[in-house]
């Protein structure tokens, strides 16, 4: 055999048989897969699910904060979007009294919940 089962790869990882499959749809680490469809984990997908690990446990962060790092570097337009949305300043609307903007931002955001069905008129 050329690589491990996901059971062999779980044990040896230390990685759950259910968070390799979650790591996999996540396209993080993507194992070959054999003849019959068995997923098949080399030596070059052991490395990059210990230094997976390593990256976790570094920086404090979860799976999910990688997957969307390499989400930000395969769409531009998604990336373009965040780094706007970060660099922005909120800005009160001209028509909107300074002293209003509080209750008028408030107001929006009841009437956009009451919209999505998530409050109770």
């Amino acid at each position: 055999m050329d690589g491990l089962t996901i059971n062999d790869a779980a044990q040896t990882t230390g990685w759950s048989p259910r968070m390799l499959r979650y790591i996999e749809r996540s396209g993080l680490v993507v194992p070959r897969r054999s003849a019959s469809g068995y997923r098949l984990y080399g030596p070059e997908q052991l490395q990059r699910l210990r230094t997976l690990r390593e990256l976790l446990r570094s920086f404090q962060i979860g799976l999910g904060d990688v997957g969307f790092a390499r989400r930000l570097r395969r769409e531009p337009r998604l990336s373009a979007a965040v780094t706007g949305w970060l660099e922005a300043d909120a800005v009160r609307p001209a028509h909107v009294a300074a002293d209003d903007w509080l209750s008028f931002e408030q107001d929006k955001h009841e009437r956009l919940l009451v919209a999505a069905g998530r409050v109770n008129s």
